[in-house]
């Protein structure tokens, strides 16, 4: 009996098939590529340069690298593999070309523990208001993640919102897969300090009562009271 090739095999496969139709100039194939890995590849690129326009400068050129090189690729990694490999080199050289910071780093190795990003969010059904809400609560979380060190702020982006694998996000940054564990861990705890300190700032004004309301409340009470007098 013929056996089923493997989900992965399929897959690797596949991106051989891709990555030979593009060597060949198949520009309608190096489409259906970008558009299969544009997400992941641009909130890797944005993690680690923190700006949007700068983010997708990144992608341009990583793209265009990845399109001059596909030739070399053999499918020893994943094609997705291959091309996060491109984009980090390029955020990286962009970074290095501004002097904006440099690659922190570890720190000891510690337990991988901690809430992961689904967590933080709450993702039920919601009213516009809730909405609202939620997206404030997002960008505030984008916030904090861009105030993590590179290293840390890499491989949290690479973990908890695209869920790469520890052994994946190591290859792609050519890292021990302890060093992920552990920048993983120190991104968590950096970010559950930050917004904590959030929380408590925004307590201390909860259920707030000033300005506009508290104008239209003594409003209506003096306007009742002249009426009964």
């Amino acid at each position: 009996m013929k056996s089923i090739p493997s989900s992965s095999a399929a897959a690797a496969s596949g991106d051989v098939e891709l990555a030979d139709r593009i060597a060949r100039r198949d520009q309608a194939a190096f489409e259906t590529l970008m558009r299969r890995h544009n997400g992941k590849l641009f909130r890797v690129a944005r993690a680690i340069v923190r700006d949007d326009a700068e983010a997708e400068d990144v992608l341009q050129d990583a793209y265009l690298v990845a399109y001059k090189q596909i030739g070399e690729f053999r499918g020893e990694a994943q094609l997705s593999t291959w091309l996060t490999r491109i984009v980090i080199n390029q955020a990286l050289m962009r970074l290095r070309r501004q002097k904006r910071e440099r690659v922190v780093v570890p720190f000891r190795s510690e337990d991988d523990r901690g809430p992961h990003l689904s967590e933080v969010i709450d993702h039920k059904a919601e009213s516009p208001t809730d909405a609202t809400l939620r997206a404030e609560a997002r960008r505030m979380l984008e916030r904090r993640i861009d105030e993590l060190p590179v290293a840390f702020r890499t491989v949290f982006v690479m973990r908890e919102v695209e869920d790469m694998t520890v052994e994946e996000t190591a290859t792609c940054l050519s890292i021990p897969s302890a060093t992920v564990r552990t920048r993983l861990f120190r991104a968590r705890a950096l970010l559950r300090e930050s917004l904590a300190r959030d929380l408590d700032a925004a307590t201390v004004e909860v259920f707030g009562f000033a300005g506009a309301r508290c104008d239209r409340i003594v409003q209506r009470v003096l306007a009742i009271l002249n009426t009964e007098c």
